[in-house]
């Protein structure tokens, strides 16, 4: 590993063996469709000897230098032939049915995960780079775990059986052909790290890219407004730039390395064909052999190079994995049942202080100086009374109601939600017993009907429509569709 590699991976914000324990849980779930795939895979890998073996025989019945019906020798050979293709299609039908499941369930996981935990103030992504990491890292890594490391598996039966074979009827060959892939293999491979540093690039600039679609299209009309068109697409313009040129340096790396591959595993191919021909003139090795020596030596190389493709399919991997992990470093909120309180109930709070933390900062609610937003106040919402929080901009309204949802914790002092029996400290598991009418009119995809449900999964028709007639929302009943209206 050169002084270049060594640094680059030292660079890196999670160890390798991190990233291992991590890919490993993954694979956990993933165990099913990974372990079809490994025994269709080595049954495929039985199937490609025997077809070998099947064509050297056939040629050597024609020949009359075996024994044994022809007719027999090629139906066996058409045997094989649809055997293969029984595990092929076998192979699609798992990877297109189980692939999408494993990808699923991973995403499901991923995104549970971002929800429940601690929200930290402000957002450190953009929400388009947490999609690109859900949707092309999650698929990497699940393509890694269920197709790559099964067919690996395969790729290693299959360079091993054909290298028996080979060795056991010509061993100089077979030390030849081998001895010659790993020369090249290590000369390709020596700026792995260089590899994983520009594939991280290439990932950073297609989550830009993503990240500037995304808000282009969800602010559209402000954009149209502000007259900013061609400033969005000459935006777009120079992330994509980015991406190109991080392509380029990826691919052009990418070139030179498998250049280096192909070339050893050309040599080695003219060797063996040289090797082959030279004793098929002296009478010691039959067509059939021959024929044989240059399936067996393609079927050595042809492993080889999947096996040599494996160093970008785990630099990618690993690239892909760090950037999931890193959606999973905030810690997670407190979990639990919900704690109901007895109506009417209050909210107390008792010298409370708190700022947010400068890489966190709400610009809205942080004086110019830094200093707290809230400062030792302490104040009591009685049972059954009403009380308006007025203030000016950045005074600190929304940071009292997202204090009150446990969205975020004081630095100091306590709030606590009681009733006439009990007292608990605010927290994630009492919000149920809180409503949260935001600022904005928030919407999500689907039915009025399914956003309504948002605030209680189990609410009747006659529920919806109470909320809204107190909502001022009658309008909906003289709909087509009713509360089904999308």
């Amino acid at each position: 590993m050169t002084r270049r590699t060594a640094s680059l991976l030292k660079g890196q914000k999670y160890s390798v063996r991190d990233i291992l324990k991590w890919l490993w849980r993954a694979w956990r779930g993933n165990r099913l469709q990974a372990g079809l795939n490994a025994a269709i895979g080595l049954l495929s890998v039985v199937v490609s000897l025997a077809q070998v073996w099947a064509v050297q025989h056939a040629i050597e019945v024609a020949e009359g230098v075996a024994q044994g019906s022809l007719y027999v020798a090629v139906g066996f050979m058409a045997a094989l032939i649809l055997a293969d293709f029984a595990l092929h299609i076998s192979s699609i039908w798992i990877k297109n049915i189980l692939g999408i499941r494993a990808q699923n369930r991973m995403q499901q996981h991923m995104l549970d995960r971002i929800l429940r935990s601690q929200w930290q103030g402000k957002e450190s992504r953009h929400s388009g780079d947490v999609l690109n990491r859900l949707e092309f890292d999650v698929n990497n890594v699940v393509n890694f775990l269920t197709e790559v490391i099964p067919s690996t598996l395969s790729v290693a039966a299959l360079f091993i059986g054909a290298f028996c074979y080979l060795f056991s009827m010509d061993r100089v060959l077979a030390l030849i052909t081998v001895a010659i892939i790993p020369v090249f293999i290590g000369l390709s491979k020596i700026y792995v790290g260089r590899m994983r540093h520009l594939t991280r690039q290439v990932r950073t600039s297609d989550s830009k890219v993503q990240s500037v679609l995304q808000e282009t299209i969800q602010n559209r009309m402000l954009i149209k407004t502000l007259e900013s068109d061609d400033h969005m697409v000459d935006r777009l313009e120079a992330t994509q730039s980015e991406l190109r040129q991080n392509v380029v340096k990826r691919t052009a790396f990418s070139v030179v390395s498998n250049l280096i591959v192909n070339f050893g595993f050309a040599l080695g191919y003219l060797v063996a064909f040289l090797w082959a021909a030279l004793r098929m003139s002296k009478g010691t090795l039959s067509f059939g052999g021959m024929t044989a020596f240059l399936q067996l030596v393609n079927k050595i190389q042809s492993p080889a190079r999947s096996l040599t493709k494996l160093v970008p399919q785990f630099v990618s991997v690993f690239t892909a994995a760090e950037r999931l992990m890193e959606l999973e470093e905030n810690p997670l909120e407190e979990q639990g049942d919900s704690i109901y309180m007895k109506s009417p109930c209050g909210i107390r709070f008792t010298d409370v202080t708190f700022s947010y933390a400068e890489q966190d900062a709400d610009k809205t609610e942080q004086t110019a100086d830094g200093s707290l937003v809230l400062n030792n106040l302490s104040f009591d919402f009685r049972p059954g009374s009403c009380t308006a929080v007025l203030g000016e901009t950045g005074a600190g309204k929304t940071t009292l109601v997202r204090l009150i949802l446990a969205l975020m914790s004081p630095q100091q002092g306590k709030i606590e939600v009681y009733d006439d029996r009990h007292v608990q400290p605010v927290s994630p598991r009492l919000r149920c017993n809180l409503v949260y009418v935001p600022q904005g009119n928030t919407l999500l995809s689907g039915t009025i009907r399914e956003n309504l449900r948002l605030g209680c999964l189990d609410a009747t028709d006659e529920d919806m429509r109470e909320a809204l007639h107190d909502a001022c929302a009658d309008f909906v009943d003289e709909l087509p569709k009713g509360l089904d209206t999308v």
